[in-house]
């Protein structure tokens, strides 16, 4: 099935606007995939990807403006995910050592646990796009980040 199949619309202005709302609808599709699947493990994917850089990190902290410049999805409220995952034991708070202003984050082993139990799934969800070959994914990540370096 198409674009124009899934949302019911036969005409698009242009090939380009058909483009555009066909990677709208992919991205929402893509983020209620994201979000039942991280559902299971008490997480949303803001949360994950916390822990993700953070363990990119690990054993190093990382502050929170760290987290902010390589998070995805960059409205997220870094903070508050960082409080959310403390609460839930899988990352630790520690006043900068360099400046006093500062936080430093590190993922506690509750959180390294946590992605390693993750990653053991994590390629079953990807599934979900295996139906691309790695020549398409190629020419895919080519197409869209020749799109974003457009603006």
């Amino acid at each position: 099935m198409g674009i124009a199949e899934d949302i019911k619309q036969k005409k698009f202005k242009s090939e380009f606007n058909k483009a555009v709302i066909n990677l709208v609808f992919t991205n929402s599709w893509l983020s209620e995939k994201q979000n039942r699947f991280f559902k299971q493990f008490q997480l949303t994917g803001p949360q994950f990807n916390v822990l993700r850089i953070l363990r990119g990190q690990y054993p190093n902290p990382a502050t929170v403006n760290l987290i902010i410049e390589r998070m995805l999805d960059r409205m997220s409220n870094a903070s508050r995910i960082v409080d959310r995952l403390e609460t839930k034991g899988l990352v630790k708070r520690t006043q900068c050592k360099n400046d006093r202003r500062a936080v430093d984050v590190v993922i506690s082993e509750s959180g390294l646990k946590l992605l390693e139990q993750i990653d053991t799934y994590l390629e079953e969800w990807e599934g979900a796009i295996k139906n691309l070959s790695e020549d398409e994914c190629n020419q895919l990540n080519h197409l869209l980040d020749k799109m974003r370096n457009g603006s």
